[in-house]
């Protein structure tokens, strides 16, 4: 502990010589448009009904083929799903036996037990086939058609079969025409075949099983095969099979092909896949992207959208381009229209199916917490922008906050939550309510040191960049209040009877109680010295100082707080049970209390020595986060000057995450493509993290490598306040975001 102590007198002397250097700007994200996609789902839920295809025409009308007859879709829109119902656009359709659907020339075409026949070109189009059971066919030139019923090949034009073949000891299962070769692909399961529509014959090319869907890429040069495992590709020109079968895949069971505007896209029976350029794969799976898994037919969609058919029903994948800015005021709209409660940042729970009308606004253990979190957003986009709409956010917000000190009895206490008297029995963890003395008012107690943090990191940040007067007067007082009762009560928060509360403890009794290796011993170090440095900081009073000082140089916090997290990990067999419980795993909840104390400990700081030394505990940290390309951790790493914080990784967390933020069932641990770990103190399941948008919605408190989400389906929403917002709006007042650029 001495020796820290003489450290930073070092480092305080050489401050002296280096407070003329000059400082490096912090690099700059453009925030010029990217691409965000979004799911419009339609749900079709009637038994036996099989939804073979959906295609869309030139003018951008979806049509789908089932079993039941031609369907459309009705209503649909984004968080708000609509439905399949019969199409009865051409009444007199009503009576052809329609058995397949298909394009040509961007034309809807129909295919009946007689004929190919279409409502455009006038309606001239009836060209006439000998296969009654027919379920396959594919336009070629001048409206010729190869049709089929998965054994018999027939080639018609003007209600002439040209020619006619069964393949021998095979199924056909997917055609398609090459324009450019003028010549037709046959895929059957067991070998890929072609035809000519010139000298007609069939020319087998190669040789498979389990094949199950094809389409042409490349401009015509090679022929991509989906198989019940994985997927390979055929080259034209040099008439072989290009590599091996790809099994590194999402899912190998593949049910679809289809190439769109350049990228494969992919359906099997586990959700829909596109090819990157990377040769890694966006995956879609799920009600947050698909009504079901099981995929029966992809294509491209209207207003450049895709089409993924399930057997529950259809979804539109749109892909709008949107600045960092734009998804900014949508998340805005979110949390204002159906995530305030009382003031609060609050979730909605107990919605059906995932519509957020259903929904109510739930109390939480940490809505202080949560809402310092989304308060602190509004803050930075306040200090960048002046937009009095986030001035007026602060002030709600803060009058929920202000309220956590003054309904309950204990003074300087900070409740949990509050609710209208009558509901505890329907509130979360109802044996910690209390009745307030308004007898309209209940409060929650056994406030936790997370809450303690994000309240300090709020009040802070409004003190400091809100030239509101009232707010920031506002600010300092319920820092000092809430100091004032920690300082007071010996570095505990004491609760209504009389107790620290589970977590709220900061005393070297507790603290140095930890062995060395156990994370609470850290945090809990790291966490109240930057709560006291900001008490100093705004109040100037020197009790704050003295007690920081005294826990740094006679109780070891600052070397509890440097200890590099390396050293940080499972209990020794000798330690307490309680310090076993705290160390089974990484806590992540811990990351978030780490980060947001980092601001009162890095930016409020008593001189530049403590500074530097805090500022490699920071990066220490940061380093052993990376691998979760967390956005808020890396925006917070900025605070230090740091030229490497990786940008492009928070700029790919914000860009990635979804738009809908709905609980959505999330499935990853079967996956095929992804490189699993062996169990580890992290909990890092992969080599490398999956996007926000492919894995479970979270807060920052969780660990980004959760791979699935099982039970409750779409009943919860989350606030995009604290998830999104904050790192964005931080991002924005530290300058390593750019305005939108248009």
């Amino acid at each position: 502990m001495r020796s820290i102590f003489y450290f930073v007198q070092f480092i305080a002397l050489m401050g002296l010589f280096s407070c003329s250097q000059k400082i490096t700007p912090l690099p700059v994200h453009q925030d010029t448009p990217f691409i965000q996609d979004y799911s419009i789902k339609y749900f079709y839920q009637k038994p036996n009904v099989d939804l073979v295809r959906a295609y869309t025409d030139r003018n951008g009308t979806v049509k789908i083929y089932s079993s039941a007859g031609i369907l459309q879709p009705l209503d649909g829109q984004f968080l708000h799903p609509g439905t399949l119902i019969p199409d009865n656009t051409y009444r007199t359709l009503k009576s052809k036996n329609i058995q397949a659907v298909n394009l040509y020339d961007q034309q809807f075409v129909l295919m009946c037990d007689k004929a190919v026949l279409s409502n455009a070109w006038g309606g001239k189009l009836f060209n006439k086939h000998t296969i009654p059971t027919g379920r396959l066919f594919e336009g070629g030139k001048n409206f010729e058609f190869l049709v089929s019923d998965g054994k018999t090949l027939h080639l018609v034009k003007d209600s002439n079969t040209r020619w006619s073949q069964a393949l021998p000891n095979d199924e056909v299962v997917d055609l398609r025409f090459q324009d450019s070769a003028n010549q037709y692909w046959i895929l059957g399961t067991k070998g890929l075949y072609k035809l000519n529509p010139d000298s007609p014959g069939i020319d087998k090319v190669l040789d498979g099983s389990s094949f199950t869907a094809l389409d042409l890429a490349e401009q015509g040069r090679k022929v991509v095969i989906g198989t019940h495992d994985g997927y390979l590709e055929y080259d034209i020109a040099g008439r072989k099979q290009t590599g091996e079968i790809n099994r590194k895949l999402p899912w190998t069971d593949i049910t679809s092909v289809k190439e769109i505007s350049g990228k494969l896209w992919f359906g099997t029976t586990e959700g829909a896949f596109a090819l990157r350029p990377d040769g890694k794969f966006d995956y879609y799976y799920g009600e947050r992207w698909l009504p079901g898994n099981h995929v029966t037919h992809v294509d491209q969609g209207p207003d450049n959208s895709v089409l993924v058919l399930t057997t529950a029903g259809l979804s539109e994948l749109h892909f709008k381009p949107m600045t960092l800015h734009d998804k900014a005021l949508i998340f805005d709209r979110q949390v204002r229209s159906r995530h305030i409660r009382n003031g609060f940042n609050a979730s909605l729970r107990g919605m059906n199916k995932g519509n957020p009308a259903t929904g109510f606004l739930e109390d939480s253990d940490n809505d202080g917490l949560w809402t310092s979190m989304y308060l602190g957003g509004e803050i930075f986009r306040y200090s960048v922008t002046k937009d009095p709409e986030a001035l007026q956010n602060c002030r709600e917000a803060m009058d929920a906050m202000e309220r956590l000190y003054t309904i309950n009895p204990v003074p300087g206490f900070p409740s949990r939550s509050f609710e209208r008297r009558g509901y505890i029995e329907q509130l979360s963890d109802p044996e910690r309510w209390q009745h307030a003395e308004d007898p309209e008012w209940d409060w929650k107690a056994t406030t936790s040191s997370d809450e303690a943090i994000g309240h300090i990191f709020a009040f802070g940040a409004m003190a400091e960049l809100v030239d509101d007067p009232m707010l920031k007067s506002k600010a300092i007082s319920l820092i000092d209040t809430l100091m004032g009762h920690i300082v007071k009560n010996d570095l505990y928060l004491i609760d209504y009877n009389g107790k620290p509360t589970q977590w709220g403890k900061w005393h070297p009794d507790y603290v140095n109680g930890f062995p060395t290796n156990i994370g609470d011993r850290k945090l809990n170090s790291s966490n109240i010295i930057g709560m006291l440095q900001t008490a100093y900081h705004f109040t100037g009073k020197e009790i704050y100082k003295q007690k920081a000082f005294d826990l740094m140089q006679n109780h070891g916090y600052l070397e509890n707080l440097m200890r590099p997290i390396s050293e940080i990990g499972k209990a020794p067999e000798n330690a307490d049970d309680h310090s076993k419980n705290l160390s089974e795993s990484w806590n992540h909840s811990d990351d978030e209390m780490y980060y947001v104390g980092y601001w009162g400990l890095y930016r409020y700081a008593f001189n530049d020595s403590l500074k530097t030394i805090y500022k490699k505990a920071i990066l220490d940290h940061w380093e052993a986060e990376r691998p979760e390309k967390e956005g808020l951790w890396n925006i917070f790493t900025a605070i230090t000057g740091v030229q490497d914080f990786d940008l492009e990784e928070a700029i790919w967390y914000l860009q990635e995450h979804p738009l809908d933020l709905i609980d959505w069932s999330v499935k990853n641990s079967h996956r095929k493509d992804i490189e699993k770990l062996e169990t580890n103190f992290r909990r890092q399941t992969l080599k490398e993290v999956l996007p926000p948008d492919e894995r479970p919605v979270q807060r920052h408190n969780a660990n980004m490598f959760n791979l699935d989400r099982t039970g409750s389906n779409g009943t919860s929403e989350h606030s995009a306040g604290d998830i999104w917002l904050l790192p964005y709006w931080l991002g924005r007042y530290l300058g390593v975001i750019s305005p939108p650029v248009k």
